[in-house]
């Protein structure tokens, strides 16, 4: 890494349960903006905001298909972070709890999102200028 600083984030929360799914896309995209590398573990829940299979849907409800509903999907919010980063020249690293995704059976992740564990977000940890933990409550 150059002399930039280094952010890490640990989230714990699945997708499309809670707001505080968004506020994390839009801090690491507010981190990315302001020239800073960063580093993602998750852990619990948001192991499932990288797995691969994820797939958009309608809304029958308010009479909308799939391309007029334009769900968005977490997986992509991800990739288009990655892009950003490297069109910028930052790192951006993705690490999800391996144990939290055997649990929850979501090993087929999107590209460049890794496998590790708690010793990965402590060495995320370390060697950051400072980490943020959003938890579930």
């Amino acid at each position: 890494m150059n002399d930039r600083k280094t952010l890490t984030f640990a989230f714990m929360d699945p997708p499309f349960e809670s707001e505080r799914t968004v506020t994390f896309f839009r801090l690491l995209d507010a981190a990315l903006e302001k020239d800073t590398h960063v580093r993602v573990f998750a852990y619990e829940g948001a192991v499932a905001l990288a797995f691969a299979k994820q797939s958009p849907h309608g809304n029958a409800v308010h009479g909308r298909n799939t391309e007029e509903e334009a769900h968005p999907l977490t997986k992509d919010w991800i990739v288009a972070l990655q892009q950003k980063a490297r069109t910028k020249g930052l790192n951006f690293e993705w690490i999800n709890c391996g144990l939290c995704v055997d649990e929850r059976g979501v090993n087929d992740v999107i590209e460049d999102c890794g496998r590790g564990g708690p010793p990965d977000l402590w060495r995320y940890a370390s060697q950051s200028f400072n980490t943020l933990t959003i938890g579930t409550r």
